[in-house]
């Protein structure tokens, strides 16, 4: 009998905890805190081509950067859950500079409100539980069609926030999922006011 995902997570969580336990003994690793060492926040997609990619394309190790993570790094509402993640990076934990990394190939920019409902209701979800976000759901999916644009577009969102100290560099940059190229879309220093 095959195990389950989360048996293969809890069996391999097991093997890392006694090989990091052995490490940090071994090499005298230091502690690590909530702080990001490099006073960063980076805001990202979710896709599963930049887990353990993209912070090593950028040269990012463990406790330098704080990274939140959405489908298709986009912006729905300007007090929503990203920004309040970005309020208390700046604010709770002294980050200084924001980075938007869209990336190319994003599933989000072939997705359409319609065939997420579609599909949402052949997996058992009702349509009156749809309705209830049918006008978000919109919002949510069908206004991303241009990675590059989005990126423009979200540090643009950000930048405007009245939140958002004035001080704070917000960079946008796209990544290539295949070869780990960063190119700058926004650079944050031009806009700093």
């Amino acid at each position: 009998m095959s195990k389950t995902i989360l048996e293969q997570v809890l069996e391999a969580n097991t093997g890392f905890v006694d090989e990091w336990k052995k490490r940090k003994e071994l090499h005298n690793v230091p502690a690590v805190t909530k702080i990001p060492s490099k006073e960063l926040a980076i805001f990202t997609c979710m896709d599963t081509r930049l887990v353990d990619f993209l912070e090593g394309a950028m040269g990012i190790q463990r406790g330098e950067a704080k990274v939140i993570k959405n489908a298709g790094n986009t912006l729905t509402h300007p007090f929503g859950v990203v920004i309040r993640s970005l309020v208390m990076a700046i604010y709770a934990l002294g980050v200084k500079e924001l980075i938007v990394i869209g990336h190319l190939d994003c599933g989000m920019s072939t997705a359409t409100a319609d065939d997420l409902k579609e599909k949402m209701i052949a997996r058992g979800i009702s349509p009156e539980a749809i309705k209830l976000v049918e006008g978000a759901l919109s919002r949510w999916v069908d206004t991303f069609h241009h990675p590059i644009e989005n990126v423009a577009e979200v540090v643009k969102t950000i930048r405007e926030n009245p939140l958002i100290p004035k001080d704070v560099p917000v960079h946008g940059l796209i990544f290539d999922p295949d070869d780990g190229r960063l190119d700058l879309i926004v650079n944050g220093y031009e806009n700093l006011g």
